[in-house]
């Protein structure tokens, strides 16, 4: 299907991405906007914006008819949701195919079946794709310990319906499970409106590794590589690179190949990520889930593989077949992406917002920097503290490393609290240069931040 003006269905440092990429195929852009974006730096560079409604997300880009809405309103024949928000609602897919509007993604019913994570583990399980020791649903706390006893402890549970952490909580002794358990469902139930549970085996020494894919409409399914994204607060990713460290290539090539087989068994079109639990320890992998939509890391990939992934969706979305073979991805060098937040690190984290007052980003090769922010932005109160990513690329890991530094030490921003100085920090690491790299490294740095302050 022939497409032409888009709305893009998002706000911040993804708007400007997703408008870049519409210039470069000579595709018009219409903005969606809250009342509090109507300035926003991807407000100017669109070529329309429409505001959709107040600041509170959920009365503007959590609202699904008002997105569909201006999208008629405005001609658009196409909408881009981003990632956040409502980019993996099976529901604004569904609503966009009803009213003859192409949806940049993937099919509602893949939305649907990855989205749900006992559906998704079922569907790896049949592609023979490995999955975690663990559960169907539990119903009650009794049966969450009955599987406990079953797998072993420590089990992580967590919630069937949702993502971003919530409703997720380690168990490490049988005398906890009751309150987690009611405690997990209960913010289950608040964050997705779907209280189900399910228990996994919990890996202590575990490295989140993901496998970007892109499926087009004529049953081709290609991998672009992989991710390393074990550095995370809160199962909230702040660093990412690719490729991943310190992993076999045999293993390397056995995760992309999972991750390809579970794409193209349903037939998946556009581009995703399916990600896996890399037990460091046992030197297995398992499948962990599939997030049906473009990923907040996706310059890293761009980075080594020199392919632009918005660009890709929109083409698969008009219906045109992927111009690149498995055989001709290749990947160049090393690349790097710190999530720079509005937020201090010394006081826990906690979102700084306001108004910028100095923006001095880095410059020079191989470095670059996706952001919606500039001198004299004010940063709202109402939605995620995420500054800008900065991406840099190097000739191999440690000249990476060595890039992002250099550019966090040229990276200036007065008037609010940066997480800059804990990413350099992070890069400074002995266990984070030497690859040694797991889910709970952050954790540990931050508690020794913390520690030093006190």
């Amino acid at each position: 299907m022939p497409i032409s003006r888009i709305l893009v269905a998002n706000r911040g440092e993804i708007a400007v991405r997703i408008i870049r990429a519409c210039k470069s195929l000579g595709l018009q852009t219409v903005l969606a906007v809250s009342e509090a974006d109507r300035d926003s730096l991807p407000a100017r560079q669109a070529d329309r914006t429409v505001c959709i409604g107040p600041p509170a997300p959920g009365r503007s880009y959590l609202n699904h008819k008002a997105l569909v809405a201006a999208a008629l309103g405005t001609g658009c024949d196409a909408l881009h949701p981003g990632y956040g928000f409502l980019s993996e609602s099976a529901e604004l897919a569904a609503l966009c195919a009803q009213h003859g509007i192409t949806f940049i993604g993937p099919l509602p019913e893949h939305i649907h079946q990855m989205g749900n994570k006992l559906e998704a583990r079922a569907l790896a399980r049949r592609s023979g794709v490995p999955v975690l020791p663990g559960s169907e649903k539990v119903a009650t706390a009794e049966d969450a310990l009955a599987v406990a006893d079953r797998i072993g402890l420590p089990v992580m549970m967590k919630a069937a319906a949702g993502g971003g952490g919530r409703g997720m909580k380690v168990v490490t002794r049988r005398e906890d499970m009751a309150g987690m358990f009611t405690a997990a469902a209960a913010e289950a139930r608040s964050a997705f409106g779907d209280s189900t549970l399910y228990l996994e085996r919990f890996i202590a020494n575990a490295r989140h590794i993901e496998v970007q894919v892109l499926g087009d409409r004529h049953g081709t399914v290609i991998h672009l590589g992989e991710r390393d994204c074990s550095l995370q607060r809160r199962h909230q990713k702040v660093v990412e690179e690719a490729p991943a460290p310190a992993v076999a290539d045999a293993l390397r090539a056995q995760i992309h190949e999972a991750a390809v087989t579970l794409a193209r068994s349903i037939g998946y079109q556009s581009a995703g990520t399916v990600e896996f639990i890399y037990d460091e320890d046992a030197k297995t992998f398992y499948f962990l889930e599939m997030n049906t939509r473009i990923q907040v890391e996706h310059p890293v990939t761009e980075a080594v593989t020199g392919i632009d992934l918005v660009r890709q969706q929109l083409l698969i979305a008009a219906g045109e077949p992927l111009q690149i073979a498995q055989s001709e991805v290749r990947l160049n060098g090393h690349a790097i992406e710190c999530r720079i937040t509005a937020e201090l690190p010394h006081e826990n984290f906690r979102p700084n917002p306001g108004r910028i007052t100095r923006w001095q980003p880095p410059a020079g090769p191989q470095v670059r920097l996706d952001t919606h922010c500039h001198e004299g932005y004010v940063v709202p109160i109402y939605y995620d503290s995420l500054l800008g990513k900065l991406i840099v690329h190097g000739r191999d890991r440690d000249d990476a490393i060595a890039r992002m530094q250099s550019a966090l030490a040229e990276f200036v921003v007065d008037g609010i609290g940066t997480t800059i100085p804990f990413l350099e920090r992070a890069m400074a690491h002995e266990d984070f240069r030497a690859g040694r790299v797991n889910t709970q490294l952050v954790a540990g740095m931050i508690d020794d931040m913390l520690a030093a302050a006190q």
